[in-house]
């Protein structure tokens, strides 16, 4: 069974978005080299930053997102993002009306109810959950195996918050992944217990 691993570019003040849902220049790094990341060219990142993320990504099966992100996304048309092959939604609404029954998107009541299906669907592969509230609240539920983030040198102030409303403490091990590229410094912490 593979890791459940939750992921996201952040401020160096520990931010996702600003307080309007935007990511700023927190996606810059992901056009500011000369590496294409994917077959689509409009990524382009450093070397380090190539090797370091696109083995990553190889690995994920299964992204879990909260509604909200769903929503701002439109759910990506029906199509998961960068070659995933599964998207599980927590969330406490139905489907959006008239959402196609045949895209690979799986709507749940609950985090564990979300882990739990995305293993299944996963497999060995890897699960990826979005930072941010249903992030914070998988962490919280001690189901995450590991924290992955881009951190990017911008202080947002305020904003959304990479692990949400977590509240409690919650210890990581050492970095055991510390990789410069440009205008990122890609961190891996495990998640102790």
């Amino acid at each position: 069974m593979g890791d459940v691993v939750m992921y996201s570019s952040v401020s160096v003040d520990g931010f996702i978005a600003d307080e309007n849902d935007q990511p700023g220049p927190l996606f810059d790094w992901l056009t500011s080299g000369d590496v294409p990341l994917d077959e689509s060219g409009a990524l382009k990142v450093s070397q380090a930053s190539h090797d370091y993320v696109r083995p990553y990504w190889d690995q994920i099966g299964v992204t879990i997102v909260g509604r909200h992100v769903f929503d701002m996304t439109d759910g990506w048309d029906g199509k998961p993002p960068s070659g995933i092959d599964h998207v599980v939604v927590v969330t406490h609404r139905p489907k959006p009306e008239g959402w196609d029954p045949e895209a690979p998107f799986h709507f749940v009541d609950g985090v564990a109810a979300a882990v739990a299906k995305a293993r299944e669907l996963a497999g060995d592969r890897v699960v990826e959950v979005a930072a941010g509230d249903v992030g914070g609240q998988v962490l919280a539920a001690g189901l995450v195996d590991e924290v992955r983030m881009d951190v990017v040198p911008v202080v947002f102030g305020s904003g959304k918050r990479y692990f949400g409303s977590v509240d409690a403490q919650h210890l990581l091990g050492d970095a055991d992944v510390v990789i410069q590229g440009s205008r990122v410094l890609h961190l891996r912490y495990r998640v102790r217990r």
